[in-house]
């Protein structure tokens, strides 16, 4: 039975039951949706999303040129090919998360203008009773359902992260975060100031450079990019031969993810020679009087912060043409007119663009109780980075650093399925990861080590996420050369899991 059960009705409400709930409409909730209806025939389900469309990040990110940093190949999901260049836009990605709904027949699942704001699991009851606040009608609704399964991501999607900095209600200029992007900005003939060097800066420097009269990346420090066309050559060839679409997408896979692993491995054994070759990407763009020493060589080895990938160099390619500048420094205050630099200088402005980040976003924020007491994920221990110590019948999505969040909420959508399999089989109502006897001296660690990933948003929000051992089984350990063997082979009879 794939539609919902009424338990209760009144005048008042009604609450609705299923037996799962997945919390998103972004690409691990329409994955994980689409894998319930191929590994878990006749469980009823919903989706709760609480925009008022499906693509989470996609749909909610409308700045300039907004684009994947990883490949599609690996970022689509593996059932269904991506023909077209690897780095995609939001509208293309969206288009393809809409054949997956539409060619799968989920839409009827999802629920969109649904917030979720609370959930509480009742042990008497086996059941997670979920409030949602239906923002079309401003109604709250309930749900309950057997498991929960959280497929939100990891930020704030309403607001992104931006420093306090001094005098910033001076600037009589416009100040935007590229999250809240306004539909209606004009940047004709005006001067910008776009702080950051991530990802997103990356994204929008090169999307307006040829719209206003001059945008500049203002950077407290470096950051490693890659370069390459925005394409695939085997993929290309493949093509050529008439070969069909999903063999493509399943031979490309397997190499791309074999030289990601190749490069990954290169940059703990051979940092030095990995950093050289980077940059020497970058100097192939800039030439050699350009000065990449200071604006493109972090202090940094690589991959302890992400790599954006730059098609085409676009990026190098603005500044090399005089319609982009970087500058390295730090900020002393804002000024009426643009930013004071603790180097002394200044840039004026017009628009500042503050593309410094998320605010993370620990399961939805929403607030969790268990057996009528608060949950606090950050006393929890993970379970691979996918349940937690304590809480029944409930499952995070939380993807890859280093290589496509989607392949893992692939792995994760199998082990779901595969758990939720095995309970129905038992007859078992609940399971909670539980740490075993031989885990009692375990040590208990941040859910990520500094040492091996550290951007901003993990390390201001470190305090909320939960605790991992020194144990595989009870680490997130980002390495999907290792996981894509190791989830499947997870033993769910293993004493980590108390059923009831």
């Amino acid at each position: 039975m794939n539609d919902a059960v009424v338990l209760s009705t009144s005048a008042e409400q009604t609450v609705e039951h299923f037996d799962v709930l997945i919390v998103g409409a972004g690409i691990s909730g329409v994955g994980g949706a689409y894998h319930l209806t191929q590994q878990c025939p006749g469980m009823s389900f919903v989706v709760l999303e609480a925009q008022d469309s499906y693509g989470g990040t996609w749909w909610t990110h409308r700045y300039p040129g907004i684009r994947s940093d990883s490949d599609l190949h690996t970022f689509g999901y593996r059932f269904k090919p991506w023909t077209s260049a690897p780095i995609a836009t939001a509208a293309e990605i969206r288009t393809y998360m809409g054949s997956v709904i539409a060619e799968n027949d989920l839409a009827r699942h999802i629920r969109y203008h649904h917030k979720i704001i609370s959930a509480s699991w009742s042990r008497e009851d086996n059941l997670w009773t979920i409030e949602a606040l239906a923002g079309d009608t401003g109604a709250t609704r309930l749900f309950t359902t057997r498991f929960l399964w959280m497929c939100q991501g990891y930020y704030r999607h309403e607001k992104g992260y931006t420093p306090d900095w001094a005098g910033m209600e001076s600037f009589k200029g416009q100040i935007v975060h590229p999250q809240t992007w306004p539909e209606d900005l004009d940047l004709t003939g005006k001067k910008v100031v776009v702080i950051g060097s991530g990802a997103t800066a990356a994204t929008v420097v090169p999307a307006i450079a040829g719209a206003c009269e001059h945008v500049t990346m203002l950077q407290r420090s470096p950051t490693y990019f890659r370069t390459g066309r925005n394409a695939i050559a085997l993929a290309e060839e493949l093509r050529q031969l008439q070969v069909d679409e999903e063999w493509i997408h399943e031979i490309v896979r397997k190499k791309i993810l074999h030289d990601q692993s190749v490069f990954t491995q290169r940059t703990f054994k051979e940092p030095e020679t990995v950093k050289q070759e980077l940059l020497a990407g970058v100097r192939a763009y800039l030439g050699p009087d350009y000065d990449v020493e200071t604006h493109f060589t972090p202090s940094y080895r690589p991959w302890r912060q992400r790599i954006a990938f730059i098609p085409d160099g676009d990026l190098f390619q603005g500044v090399r043409d005089g319609k982009a500048s970087v500058v390295t420094d730090e900020i002393d205050r804002f000024t009426e007119t643009g930013i004071l630099l603790k180097s002394g200088k200044t840039l004026d402005a017009d628009v500042i663009v503050t593309a410094t980040g998320f605010n993370l976003s620990v399961l939805g924020d929403i607030a969790f109780e268990i057996d009528g007491k608060p949950l606090v994920f950050g006393d929890t221990v993970t379970y691979r980075g996918m349940m937690f110590t304590g809480v029944p019948n409930m499952a995070w999505v939380f993807g890859y650093f280093r290589a496509s969040w989607t392949l893992r909420s692939d792995l994760v959508a199998d082990f779901v399925c595969r758990l939720l399999n095995h309970m129905r089989e038992m007859g078992a109502r609940r399971v909670t990861p539980t740490l075993r006897p031989e885990d009692a001296d375990m040590n208990l660690l941040p859910w990520i080590d500094p040492e091996n990933f550290n951007p901003g948003y993990l390390m201001r929000g470190m305090h909320l996420l939960p605790k991992r051992g020194d144990k595989a089984e009870w680490a997130h350990t980002q390495d999907y050369w290792n996981e894509k063997d190791q989830l499947p082979a997870i033993d769910l009879d293993d004493a980590a899991f108390v059923y009831g």
